[in-house]
C-alpha cells in the first residue's frame, strides 16, 4: 500500500482528494497538512512515500518546502498538484527535486498514475515540460526569471496576474513590509524599474496567462 501525504490549505480540497485516491485500492492517506510547516513537520515525524503538495501554502511556498524536504535526504516521492499551468512553476518545482507535477483540473485516473509511478521512483511529466528540461541542461541557458528565489519568482508571477502588495501579504501569510522588499529585490535583479514592466516580461515569456 502506497502511504500518502496530502498537502493542501483547503479541507474541502484534501477531502476530495482522499476519497479519489481511496477508490484505487492501492494508495492509502495517512497523513492531510494544511500548511508548509504542517507538511515539514509531519515527513519529519512520519514515514510517507509520496507527498502531494500544493505550491501555494500559507508562510514558506511548496517550491521551498520540496528543497527542505530533499534536504534531509528523505526518500520521500514529492508530487506538485497545483491550480498553476505548468508554464509557471513546472521546471522550477523539478529542478527543487520534485518527482512530478500535475495541475488540479488533471482526471482522477492521471492522478492515481503519477502517485503510481513516483513512488516507485519514476518521474511524471509532460513531452512538453520533458523537453524544456532537456534544452534547458544542453544550453545551460539562464533566462532573467532564473536568477529570482523561489519566493521572488512567485510574488512576480503574483504581482503579473494584477494582484496588489496587501493581496499577496494575505494569501502568504507575510507582512506588507516582507512583500515589499521581496518585490524590491526582484526588481533589482531583472534589471527593472516597475510593475508593468515585470508584467510584460511575464507575459512575452508565457509565465502567466
Amino acid at each position: 500500500m502506497i502511504k500518502v501525504l496530502i498537502a493542501d490549505d483547503h479541507p474541502i480540497v484534501r477531502q476530495g482528494l482522499r476519497q479519489i485516491l481511496s477508490e484505487s485500492g492501492d494508495i492509502s492517506v495517512t497523513g492531510e497538512a494544511g500548511s508548509s510547516q504542517d507538511a515539514l513537520n509531519q515527513v519529519w515525524k512520519d514515514s510517507f512515500d509520496v507527498v502531494l503538495l500544493d505550491i501555494s501554502m500559507p508562510g514558506r511556498s511548496g517550491l521551498e518546502i520540496i528543497k527542505e524536504i530533499k534536504a534531509e535526504g528523505s526518500k520521500t516521492a514529492v508530487l506538485i498538484l497545483t491550480a498553476y499551468p505548468e508554464e509557471q512553476y513546472a521546471l522550477r518545482a523539478i529542478k527543487s527535486g520534485a518527482s512530478g507535477y500535475l495541475v488540479k483540473k488533471s482526471a482522477p485516473e492521471e492522478l492515481v498514475q503519477a502517485i503510481m509511478k513516483v513512488s516507485q521512483g519514476g518521474r511524471y511529466i509532460s513531452p512538453s515540460l520533458a523537453e524544456k528540461l532537456a534544452f534547458n541542461l544542453e544550453t545551460g541557458e539562464i533566462s532573467p526569471h532564473d536568477k529570482l528565489s523561489n519566493r521572488e519568482y512567485q510574488i512576480m508571477c503574483m504581482i503579473a496576474s494584477g494582484k496588489t502588495v496587501n493581496e499577496i501579504g494575505e494569501e502568504l501569510s507575510l507582512s506588507v513590509k516582507t512583500i515589499s522588499t521581496h518585490r524590491a529585490r526582484l526588481l533589482l535583479k531583472m534589471n527593472m524599474k516597475n510593475n508593468s514592466e515585470l508584467t510584460h516580461y511575464t507575459i512575452k515569456n508565457g509565465l502567466v496567462d
